[in-house]
């Protein structure tokens, strides 16, 4: 291959990575919604009531300068203490709580960060085809 010839299949690449990381961060999204609210039924996560704990975990993806960025994450109010606990501390009502944690999250981290690293693999095999 010529330097000409790599030069154009660089610039040919650059412009189709942008979307091709923004589909597969959007799938690791996906995928990582998925792990923590699989992470969050029951124990050692939080015990499942309603439901609505889970429902309430989204993704949101952007898109960036030649790529993508994903937020994972709850609005929900309880969201701190289920992963971190409350020991010790009294809430907004003067009430006095020993909750333990319930991690969810942080056990789904190293499948979501396996998954992104294989993910951007692909995404560069798919532009460089």
């Amino acid at each position: 291959m010529t330097p000409d010839e790599l030069a154009d299949r660089l610039e040919a690449a650059a412009d189709r990575i942008a979307p091709a990381i923004e589909r597969r961060v959007q799938h690791v999204g996906a995928l990582g919604v998925a792990d923590i609210r699989a992470h969050a039924s029951g124990r050692p996560g939080p015990n499942v009531i309603t439901g609505a704990y889970r429902a309430s975990w989204q993704t949101l993806t952007r898109r960036i300068p030649y790529g993508a960025e994903c937020t994972l994450g709850s609005e929900a109010p309880q969201a701190r203490r289920l992963e971190f606990g409350f020991f010790g501390m009294t809430d907004s009502l003067g009430r006095l709580y020993h909750q333990p944690p319930y991690p969810h999250v942080q056990p789904a981290l190293p499948q979501i960060g396996a998954t992104l690293r294989a993910q951007m693999l692909h995404a560069v095999e798919e532009v460089f085809e």
